[in-house]
């Protein structure tokens, strides 16, 4: 018996070293078919615009990838643009955490409150509706050209698309789940938060996916709009680079402007993947 747990130990030993670069080629694999579309639409993009610039159309501001990314580059490396992204990023956060706050009680309350739902649910969803930038005039006015009129907007641009999300995940809780959780006990604060919010998960963070996108517009409209004194954000830097006809710069700050966007979206899909895999939602290859 010695002799044989010996062996089997000795066995693990010589394949520990190929079971670990086996485990590393498939996450090289994975890593692999999940970036290779992505790397392929880049160079595409980078080749026709390449191809735009070498034709000479509008060739006294247009340039192509290679001076515009070593403009990043350069602003990246000695520029303040990391102050700037800093700046334009705190004020998402707080904003988006604000609209995340009004949205969800808001959507809560319009879900099981049949009157509010009445009185204002097409309310809700008109607002989800309009162009963040038809509400800068009406923050401008309201709060002149201020932090506050910034946080406006992108409030109004978020919060809409987060409780029509929770509304549409309280909508689909099943009935049959809602009469089980009565009978186990269920009553009031505890029935939604044990039962009707974690069905209604899927739906929320759907909701808080696309208010995250309506935030950002809303913040990158407000900020190109807004110029606030003492604050120089991603939204104030476009606006005095278009005005200085600075193709280079401009581009740099839509690509910073594209991949933060990405990031946040690719978080947001994570999340959902995450909840779908652990409800048995994925497929066990496509989980895989």
């Amino acid at each position: 018996m010695a002799t044989d747990q010996a062996l089997h130990g000795l066995d693990q030993l010589e394949l520990g070293p190929v079971q670990q670069a086996a485990d590393r080629g498939r996450i090289a694999r994975r890593v692999w078919v999940a970036a290779w579309p992505k790397l392929l639409a880049i160079v595409l993009v980078l080749a026709i615009w390449e191809l735009v610039a070498l034709s000479g159309w509008k060739h006294y501001v247009l340039k192509g990838p290679a001076p515009v990314l070593s403009n990043l580059w350069d602003q990246l490396l000695h520029g303040q643009l990391w102050g700037i992204i800093g700046d334009t990023l705190q004020s998402a956060v707080v904003g988006y955490a604000v609209a995340l706050l009004i949205g969800s009680v808001l959507g809560l309350m319009v879900a099981r409150i049949p009157p509010l739902r009445a009185a204002v649910g097409s309310i809700v969803t008109g607002l989800t509706t309009m162009p963040s930038v038809v509400w800068v005039p009406f923050a401008i006015v309201i709060f002149g050209e201020s932090y506050q009129a910034i946080l406006f907007v992108v409030i109004l641009g978020a919060a809409p698309s987060i409780a029509n999300g929770l509304i549409t995940g309280v909508d689909y809780t099943p009935p049959l789940l809602l009469r089980a959780g009565r009978t186990m006990g269920l009553r009031g604060f505890a029935l939604y938060r044990y039962l009707v919010l974690p069905a209604s998960l899927p739906a929320y963070v759907a909701g808080m996916k696309q208010g995250w996108a309506f935030a950002w517009r809303s913040l990158m409209a407000g900020e190109i709009v807004v110029q606030i004194v003492g604050q120089f954000s991603i939204g104030q830097a476009l606006s005095v680079d278009q005005q200085n006809l600075d193709f280079t710069s401009v581009s740099s700050l839509m690509i910073v402007i594209l991949v933060i966007g990405i990031v946040v979206d690719t978080l947001f899909s994570k999340a959902d993947r995450a909840i779908r895999k652990r409800r048995g939602l994925l497929d066990a290859a496509a989980a895989g």
